[in-house]
């Protein structure tokens, strides 16, 4: 709300003065009625006021004045309608404009273990359709919700005011139909929860599957996945037909007593005209007036059960925000970033049993290469995150440069390290784009650079539109291969103190890789570099290379060092070279 207090005020204010204007058209018309007519044995109130102010004989002979003075009425009521609606509707695009945004950057800052138990669909409708029934919570219920409380608040007393007996005819219904609309936003709250959370099952189906649509073609799994949709879709279409049901009943039951409040009220007052008690005009004031009322006020059980919907996207923005973000520190006694890495009995586990790592111990000084080899499973990429700082580690001690890391401001750390992930991911954009990420300020010489050395400059070439090319969502015009190497690219560009290589030739043919791993030798001792692979030959130059198991590491030494010794890495070796000891020559996928 704060910065848009101002607008809502003026809301009020407006909505005020068109209220006041609405309330004077039922007035001058029964004056103009009475007035004519000389109706009943005494004169209404009304009258008697056009009796003071206004010249009999002019009245008399102007009576069309009234209906100037009604339209004129009418228009500045329609008026300030207008500029109520302008002034909310202006309120309430702000407040969810601010709230999205700061929803988008709190999802920024969450650790990593909230996204891991999150459903993707789930957080998008929180952040869209949930923000949505809070914006028209704002800008349509509140408003009608307090115009309903003013007309009463005004009509009350100015209708005891001209006649009592009518007055209370008149609110005779008002009480029972306030009530029932209480019992049923009760009754339906819990149904819209349970609705919100269906949509958003049915929202997480739909961009998993979009996701993997591949995967879905390639084994030919739309019928499952057509099944797997219809259960949450059916779920969802039950509780909205449940919710119409429900309005359904709200309406017709609303409908029925107001009609019946004004049936009531007209035949008592043509009651009391037959007697002489009442005018004509009065009658007509009433009714006018009772309607003014009447259907704001069967509209806010409608209104006030889309209140209690917006409660519920409250709720479920709520439990976003209420999540803490990553842990920092202030920026002061940063280490130099020469990229020395000293790793003792470092412990860690996603959850409570399960460890991923266990009193992992290892040293990579500035410039050297250390290789990382295990199979799957065995902790390699649990170690890239916590270097990354996407997770902290349990136990042990990580040092960046002689500082342990946990001391240190999670983006400096992140600023420190130029990662290639396991499945490199690209952004809807131009090639060019996508790589200048690793470096926004980079010049096109500078691209073209890193490209060369990632082997991707050429390629990038023979696109129409070179590197101006779009690439699908996710990069999916692209091949694997050539993922890895704009990510490679992307990472080569930044520079930075650390290159994490996470399994980043895996989907590059064997003649690629040997130019890639060539032109990143040459940079040996510029940075320092930690590379996981499957394939021995991308390890072998490595200063170091440790071997981990079930989260452990079981060998670590030189290439040469561990071809020496009796252990996997020799055994995957000779595998990888056809040079199985006893002269059986192993069995081997060929791509």
């Amino acid at each position: 709300m704060a910065g848009f207090r101002t607008r809502f005020i003026l809301a009020i204010l407006c909505m005020l003065a068109g209220t006041g204007l609405r309330f004077l058209v039922p007035l001058v018309a029964s004056g103009t009625i009475d007035y004519a007519l000389q109706s009943g044995t005494g004169q209404s109130r009304v009258v008697d006021f056009f009796r003071r102010t206004v010249e009999q004989d002019w009245l008399a002979g102007h009576l069309w004045a009234a209906g100037l003075v009604i339209f004129g009425l009418t228009c500045g009521a329609g008026l300030f309608n207008f500029m109520k609606g302008k002034l909310a509707a202006e309120a309430s695009d702000g407040i969810a404009r601010k709230l999205k945004n700061r929803l988008y950057g709190h999802l920024q800052r969450l650790p990593m273990r909230f996204f891991d138990k999150a459903e993707t669909g789930d957080l998008v409708q929180r952040c869209t359709s949930d923000v949505e029934t809070l914006r028209m919570a704002i800008s349509t219920q509140v408003v009608e919700v307090s115009h309903a409380l003013i007309l009463m608040g005004t009509a009350i007393p100015l209708m005891f005011m001209i006649d009592a007996r009518m007055a209370a005819v008149s609110f005779a219904l008002i009480g029972p139909l306030i009530a029932f609309g209480y019992f049923y936003i009760k009754r339906v709250r819990y149904l819209f929860q349970l609705f919100d959370e269906a949509e958003g099952k049915v929202t997480a189906v739909v961009q998993e599957n979009l996701t993997g649509l591949r995967v879905v073609r390639a084994f030919r799994r739309q019928a499952f996945e057509i099944e797997k949709f219809s259960g949450p879709n059916q779920n969802y279409r039950d509780l909205g037909l449940r919710l119409i049901r429900l309005m359904a009943i709200y309406w017709s039951i609303s409908d029925f007593v107001a009609l019946s409040q004004n049936a009531l009220v007209l035949g008592i007052g043509l009651h009391f005209i037959s007697s002489g008690s009442l005018t004509v005009g009065t009658l007509f004031a009433f009714i006018m007036l009772l309607n003014l009322v009447l259907w704001p006020v069967r509209q806010m059980g409608r209104t006030l059960t889309e209140l209690g919907k917006s409660t519920v996207a409250i709720g479920r923005i709520e439990e976003i925000l209420e999540e803490a973000e990553e842990g920092g520190t202030p920026d002061h006694g940063l280490p130099t970033g020469r990229g020395h890495i000293l790793a003792r009995d470092v412990t860690f586990s996603h959850q409570e049993g399960q460890v991923a790592l266990e009193k992992v111990s290892f040293e990579v000084r500035p410039g050297e290469t250390l290789a990382i080899l295990g199979p799957s499973g065995s902790g390699k990429s649990t170690l890239i995150h916590l270097l990354l700082r996407l997770y902290d580690y349990q136990s042990g001690s990580i040092q960046f440069d002689g500082v342990e890391m946990k001391e240190l401001d999670r983006i400096w750390c992140r600023e420190q390290f130029a990662t290639v992930m396991q499945e490199p991911f690209l952004f809807s954009k131009s090639i060019i784009e996508n790589i200048r990420l690793g470096r926004p300020s980079a010049r096109e010489k500078e691209i073209t650079r890193v490209a060369q050395m990632a082997h991707i400059h050429e390629t990038i070439h023979s696109f129409p539109s070179g590197y101006k090319t779009l690439v699908g969502e996710r990069g999916v015009t692209l091949s694997g291969g050539q993922r890895q190497r704009v990510a490679l690219a992307r990472a080569l560009l930044r520079e930075a103190p650390v290159l994490l290589l996470d399994d980043a030739l895996s989907a590059v043919d064997t003649e690629t890789e040997e130019i890639i791993l060539d032109a990143l030798r040459k940079r040996h001792g510029k940075m320092t570099t930690i590379v996981i692979a499957h394939r021995l030959s991308t390890l072998s130059h490595a200063d170091r290379v440790i071997v981990m198991d079930q989260g452990k590491i079981v060998e670590s030494g030189t290439h040469e060092e561990l071809c020496r010794s009796d252990g996997l890495y020799r055994r995957l070796w000779h595998i990888q070279n056809k040079e199985e000891p006893g002269g059986m020559e192993p069995f081997t996928m060929k791509n």
